[in-house]
């Protein structure tokens, strides 16, 4: 059952076996986008800020999910578990489209590439980029600021990635709060390329991270 937002366009998923039935469970701040076509089953936390997109599946039969602040999983993006492992996914990381990640652990400030798969007992460290179509093998561990590649996927180079990733995580940010208004457009148009260049700035010295505090 769908309750429309109070800005038409808008739909939370809100009255069904995944988000927002299961009292005890889940832990969703209300200050989070769910797109009504998204699923989450089971033990679900999600932090201020974040957003979840059409069609993506979160699912936690055992362990846990946890999202941070101000992260997205985008569209089709499956998060799952591992019998012995949860899924961890830090603050301002972007899961991109159609991306897995299972029974995995994403330091703050990541990128996970479009299709990329992330197996059990993973972990990449703060401020990565996991490249597009890499297949990260079970138990792999990745240092910070690292350039994941590759099938089975390798750390092909270092570099600071974390300001570059949290500007993606804040490009969500405003897009879901345009998509909560009944908005499908903002990344269009001078008003956004005049935000983004502030934005940019903001996070160069590192203020956006107390603007979360604020959102």
């Amino acid at each position: 059952m769908r309750e429309p937002a109070a800005h038409q366009g808008a739909f939370f998923l809100r009255l069904r076996s995944g988000y927002g039935m299961e009292t005890g469970v889940q832990t969703i701040d209300p200050s989070v986008f769910v797109a009504a076509s998204a699923a989450l089953y089971g033990k679900v936390s999600i932090g201020k800020g974040s957003s979840v997109w059409p069609n993506a599946v979160v699912r936690s039969e055992c362990q846990e999910v946890s999202i941070g602040r101000l992260s997205n999983l985008q569209d089709f993006v499956m998060i799952h578990v591992g019998y012995d492992n949860p899924t961890i996914i830090g603050d301002f990381c972007s899961i991109t489209h159609h991306a897995t990640v299972h029974g995995a652990r994403v330091g703050n400030h990541c990128l996970v590439g479009i299709g990329a798969v992330l197996m059990d007992g993973v972990v990449i460290g703060e401020g990565s980029i996991v490249a597009g179509g890499a297949v990260v093998t079970e138990g792999s561990v990745f240092g910070p600021d690292s350039i994941i590649a590759g099938i089975p996927a390798k750390a092909i180079r270092r570099r600071e990635s974390a300001r570059d990733n949290r500007l993606n995580a804040w490009v969500y940010w405003r897009n879901a709060q345009a998509y909560m208004r009944g908005e499908h457009r903002s990344w269009d148009g001078p008003e956004f390329a005049q935000w983004k260049a502030a934005k940019w700035a903001e996070i160069q010295s590192d203020a956006d991270l107390q603007a979360l505090t604020d959102i």
